[in-house]
């Protein structure tokens, strides 16, 4: 296979994954709704750093996993996301982030925003109605992150590298 750049997402548990992908099919435009529902942790890693990732993602699984938590909505102007809070997660990219800081993107370099798209790239009014429906019986929500993985990103569907489940 093609190197190519690499991106890192927190998994999820199989119920909210059910839910969440649901949620995507519902009102993602079935034409660019190739992936399965995600929470992208870093966008563009360098294929050179290959096994550094693994190694990274193998040590940050041998606890259990962090609990987080779908706290509202997000705009995101021509589509709509959950927000997701979790310390864990975001103490796991910050160290992530020291060790590949001189790799990063601006894009991975800037504040993290952790979120998982339900719709993207409608028009902006789709999205805000999207937004008013599902923020007027939204309740916040346990989340449950089962692991961490790896991806190819080859243009297209992306390219399962690795995947690790957190222990507990």
């Amino acid at each position: 296979m093609i190197a190519a750049p690499i991106i890192v997402t927190a998994t999820f548990g199989d119920a909210d994954l059910a839910w969440l992908d649901a949620q995507r099919r519902e009102h993602f435009p079935p034409e660019r709704n190739h992936l399965h529902a995600h929470l992208t942790m870093f966008h563009h890693l360098p294929p050179s750093v290959e096994r550094e990732i693994r190694d990274a993602l193998k040590n940050e699984v041998r606890v259990a996993s962090p609990h987080a938590r779908l706290t509202g909505l997000i705009n995101l102007g021509r589509g709509v996301a959950y927000r997701v809070e979790s310390a864990g997660l975001s103490d796991i990219r910050a160290r992530m982030s020291e060790r590949f800081a001189t790799l990063l993107t601006p894009q991975d370099s800037a504040s993290w925003r952790p979120h998982i798209t339900v719709q993207n790239k409608v028009a902006p009014e789709q999205a805000r109605a999207l937004l008013t429906d599902l923020t007027a019986n939204f309740v916040p929500r346990p989340l449950v992150i089962a692991g961490l993985a790896a991806h190819w990103y080859r243009g297209g569907p992306w390219d399962l590298l690795a995947s690790y489940r957190f222990r507990g």
